[in-house]
């Protein structure tokens, strides 16, 4: 819930002019607030840059005032939408039950999604970190056909290293994206699983980027505060290209 929209306008205005300088084979996807994506797939188009929304409702239409569907989503030029990010969870109470039935939806509006895992602090220091996550992965993706997997983005968040004073380290990002990867295979297959794209978002930035890059499992990012900055965000692309 950041910029206005004029401000977010400006920000994708910025980047598309500079798409020049996005790395061959790297894929930038922007997903600002509702109010704003009507207006910031115009200042996108006839760029390489995809459109995504931050959430979307578990509902296809009808009274469910300030909810906004896939299909609304869909009609305004988003490709993508992000699904159950860890603030959503915590402050929003979003079961696994509801997250299917969003990604479902979703999927069949024309939709990939960005789907979002991750421990919080008291769960890492339990040592809980690969049942959590694992266990957000069954419970969501698990019920979905191979065909309706393949157009999944898994998104690791480590809860517990945003916001608390704790960094994450490479080693322990690439850890956790293995299991992802691993854990994905022994559903859909292990071709399936190398295929999926794995991003780390954990408070990547330009300073960190190229070294969390480096890991075998981790694919890219899901920026946060450093994407509000063109000059950032195009030196995450650029270390991952």
């Amino acid at each position: 819930m950041n910029t206005t929209v004029p401000e977010g306008v400006a920000l994708a205005q910025e980047l598309a002019t500079r798409k020049a300088e996005i790395p061959a084979g790297v894929k930038l996807i922007v997903a600002p607030p509702f109010t704003h994506l009507s207006a910031v797939g115009e200042a996108l188009k006839g760029s390489p840059i995809a459109l995504s929304a931050q959430n979307c409702a578990d509902e296809p239409k009808g009274a469910f005032t300030g909810e906004v569907s896939a299909a609304m989503l869909r009609s305004v030029g988003c490709r993508y939408t992000i699904l159950g990010h860890s603030e959503r969870r915590q402050y929003y109470g979003e079961t696994a039950d509801k997250l299917i039935k969003k990604i479902r939806l979703a999927l069949a509006e024309g939709l990939d999604v960005i789907y979002c895992v991750g421990e919080n602090l008291e769960q890492r220091n339990a040592g809980e970190h690969f049942v959590v996550v694992g266990t957000q992965i069954q419970d969501v993706l698990f019920d979905l056909t191979p065909e309706e997997f393949r157009r999944i983005i898994v998104a690791y968040e480590p809860v517990w290293a945003i916001g608390t004073g704790v960094t994450a380290t490479a080693e322990q990002a690439q850890e956790i994206h293995a299991f992802i990867r691993h854990f994905l295979a022994d559903r859909f297959g292990i071709a399936e699983a190398e295929a999926t794209t794995i991003l780390y978002g954990g408070s990547c930035k330009p300073s960190n980027a190229a070294e969390l890059f480096a890991c075998p499992d981790i694919d890219g990012g899901l920026i946060g505060g450093a994407a509000l900055k063109a000059d950032d965000f195009l030196a995450i692309a650029k270390a991952r290209g």
